[in-house]
């Protein structure tokens, strides 16, 4: 007989985020998701029970199995992302519940970075309003392969069709022209429990999946080997003993793709070439190793090798640049500006640089491009030009979320001031703009 750890073992893995405006219902659809799927435990369930019985509520709120601050309680919004668990027999996932607050569009780009799929929701009452394009924009910014468009509150509006398609249409045609490849849309009612495990009597209109059918049979690819092989070095084991008086190893996660003993491999930033001599994991060599394995990779030569370096097979490695072009979402207070002296932090590396442009920013209504020279304030998503002070080795975002990713920081404070995206996006970079003053950084 098959246990459930051995039937979960063989089950793929699905990541996803939700997001949407404030009250459209996000929490409560999670908390749907996990009653209706039977993935609340029974203490769990009997204290949201007791607390909404405490405030007069005649059901439970289901919103409380994800609102676990107690500031979230009392004000009933969601704040911090919050994280789930939860498996059926075909799938498990793993969930990033994000506000819908505008000020926390920062929490929202964390719960997506490692999504592959996004829930957007929409109050029928409503409609697509500008947080709904903004969730839009970062998921397709942020390379979410599937879009989930949630029609929340259909009970509201006498389940009507017509209210449903509207707000599909118009969603889907924004969505893909921001490039979202794929655009599901679903109506529900969270609070009634219409088409979000089992299907709606009252939307006998609709002939498509619920909420958790298309999350338990949607495409999922998180193939890493097949990209050219990437190995950050995150740290350099020498333990000088008698036992291994001679041991150079380079341990880190491999960030994509597979590396093999034998194999040719160039370090960057450097441009040193060597061979794979060996290759531990968990304390026994092996010939071969892929991502997303933490292994330690010994050389046949040796050579200068430090934390922040990365590794590649030489025929596939990538160019290195001073000169970053990227896409940002801006998540700090203190607005970013041209001239700003930063770190930019790539894979296990960190490095001076300067803000040397800012071309563009984005506005959400209409997709154009406004320039906005000299700074980006929070929330705000746009093109920006940076000056390293050493090379990196960036891969474009759209070959690699995880090496074509970087984020900004404040050299006084260790604040994150911008999540990037290097190469090419939607937003396309306006011609003309000023130079930034860069006196005493010159790179």
């Amino acid at each position: 007989m098959t246990s459930t750890t051995e039937q979960l073992s063989a089950t793929t893995l699905l990541r996803f985020a939700t997001a949407g405006s404030v009250d459209d219902g996000k929490s409560t659809l999670v908390g749907r998701l996990l009653h209706d799927s039977k993935s609340v435990l029974e203490d769990q369930l009997e204290a949201v029970e007791r607390v909404s019985a405490d405030r007069g509520q005649n059901t439970p709120d289901l919103a409380l199995l994800t609102d676990g601050l107690r500031a979230e309680r009392e004000q009933g919004i969601t704040i911090d992302v919050a994280y789930r668990y939860f498996a059926t027999a075909r799938r498990r996932f793993i969930l990033a519940d994000t506000p819908g607050h505008v000020q926390y569009t920062r929490n929202m780009v964390t719960g997506a970075s490692t999504a592959e799929l996004a829930v957007v929701l929409v109050d029928a009452r409503n409609g697509v309003v500008e947080q709904t394009r903004r969730h839009a924009a970062v998921a397709a910014l942020l390379r979410v392969p599937h879009v989930v468009l949630a029609v929340n509150k259909m009970d509201l509006v006498g389940y009507e069709e017509s209210v449903f398609a509207a707000i599909a249409e118009e969603f889907t045609a924004y969505a893909s022209e921001l490039g979202v490849p794929e655009i599901t849309a679903i109506p529900i009612s969270a609070l009634a429990g219409d088409n979000v495990v089992e299907p709606s009597a009252h939307m006998d209109w609709y002939g498509g999946p619920t909420v958790l059918e298309h999350l338990e049979t949607v495409p999922v690819s998180h193939d890493l080997t097949a990209c050219p092989a990437r190995f950050p070095v995150q740290y350099v084991i020498r333990p000088q003993t008698a036992e291994h008086p001679d041991y150079r190893g380079y341990a880190g996660q491999i960030a994509s793709g597979v590396l093999r003993v034998g194999e040719p491999v160039t370090v960057l930033p450097s441009g040193r070439t060597s061979v794979i001599e060996g290759i531990d994991a968990l304390g026994e060599s092996v010939d071969i190793a892929w991502a997303p394995q933490s292994v330690t990779v010994r050389l046949k030569d040796d050579i200068d090798i430090s934390r922040g370096d990365l590794i590649a097979p030489t025929a596939t490695a990538p160019a290195t640049t001073q000169d970053v072009e990227a896409t940002v979402c801006h998540v700090a207070d203190q607005p970013l500006t041209v001239g700003a002296r930063v770190l930019l932090k790539h894979t296990t590396r960190t490095v001076k640089a300067i803000v040397k442009e800012i071309p563009s920013r984005l506005a959400l209504d209409d997709l154009s491009q406004h320039p906005e020279p000299g700074r980006l304030v929070a929330n705000d998503i746009g093109r920006v030009v940076v000056r390293t002070a050493e090379p990196l080795a960036l891969d474009a975002y759209a070959d690699s979320r995880r090496t074509g990713s970087f984020l900004l920081i404040d050299p006084q404070d260790g604040t994150t001031l911008a999540a990037g995206m290097a190469g090419e996006s939607f937003a396309s970079r306006a011609e003309d703009s000023p130079a930034a003053d860069d006196e005493g950084w010159d790179f």
